[in-house]
């Protein structure tokens, strides 16, 4: 059915005669008149009736024209909701590794609430690669990733980053062992013989210490995998092993972190969309409020 018709079939059924319609319309009675015809054989059941010198509609009319209502007010609001200029509305779907969600997100779900009601936040955690292959199968619309700069991420043609904010790692060690400083190769040589732990999710981590590793001529034994950042502090403490930990963040009783320098190990932050998608208005904002958060938490602590 024509979008066209239901309008001046609805039309109709508020105004009560044609001749109304067409004047509200800016159109002539008998466009009014053809269309209305078109419109019933379109359906396959007549819509008007005579009533003395005018017409009115028949049950099927208006049954037609409660939905015509209804279809109409829908297609007005699927417009409003793809304008980049409406009023934001509609449900997000963020996909992100839990720092970010804590650190970027939440901050602000509050001004969310109090200034634009109607944009809804749906929030997964996962990993970066995890969060790709659901970008790319639509399942979400905003992407919290990270990457190292010892382990830069390759991002598909057909997705979108921006850079939020970046923080440095350090190597967790044990308190009472302790490590002399120097350069990331010499302390990482000087633990050579320990075990490591890794993350059970994301090869990231694990090219960086493979990476400074190697530039310290061993090769590590990688012998825990470990997504929870707590759970890798146990083990740190518990004598189990060492990994990477970040640098800015407080640590458990029992842990000691180890800066890392020449090279440095920076985690990076990003914001990743798929390319065409940052004109949608509930995107547009949330993608506003992230990178306008991260550049208010100061110039050493952006990316």
């Amino acid at each position: 059915m024509d979008l066209r018709r239901l309008r001046l079939l609805a039309e109709l059924n508020r105004l009560g005669s044609m001749r109304e319609v067409a004047e509200e319309l800016a159109v002539t009675t008998s466009t009014v008149s053809q269309q209305l015809a078109v419109l019933a054989r379109e359906v396959g059941t007549p819509l008007l009736e005579a009533e003395g010198r005018r017409v009115r509609l028949t049950p099927a009319g208006r049954r037609l024209a409660a939905h015509a209502d209804t279809i109409l007010a829908a297609v007005d609001a699927a417009r409003l909701d793809l304008d980049p200029g409406a009023e934001p509305a509609g449900t997000v779907r963020v996909s992100g590794f839990a720092t970010a969600v804590r650190r970027s997100l939440l901050p602000i779900i509050t001004d969310l609430c109090l200034h634009h009601p109607d944009v809804r936040l749906q929030v997964l955690e996962h990993e970066p690669a995890e969060a790709y292959a659901l970008l790319a199968d639509d399942a979400v619309d905003l992407a919290l990733t990270y990457d190292y700069t010892l382990a830069p991420a390759a991002l598909p043609d057909s997705l979108q980053a921006r850079p939020l904010w970046s923080a440095p790692w350090a190597l967790g060690v044990r308190a009472a062992g302790g490590v002399d400083g120097g350069s990331a190769p010499e302390v990482f040589a000087r633990l050579r013989d320990e075990p490591w732990i890794v993350n059970s999710r994301n090869v990231a981590d694990e090219q960086v210490v493979r990476t400074i590793a190697s530039m310290a001529g061993f090769e590590p034994q990688i012998t825990h995998h470990v997504d929870s950042l707590a759970l890798v502090q146990d083990l740190i403490a518990a004598g189990r092993g060492i990994g990477l930990l970040p640098g800015d963040q407080p640590v458990r009783e029992g842990v000691a972190l180890q800066p890392l320098r020449d090279p440095a190990v920076v985690l990076r932050s990003y914001a990743v969309t798929r390319r065409g998608r940052e004109d949608w208005a509930p995107l547009a904002l949330i993608l506003r409020m992230l990178v306008d958060g991260a550049f208010d938490r100061g110039p050493g602590d952006r990316a």
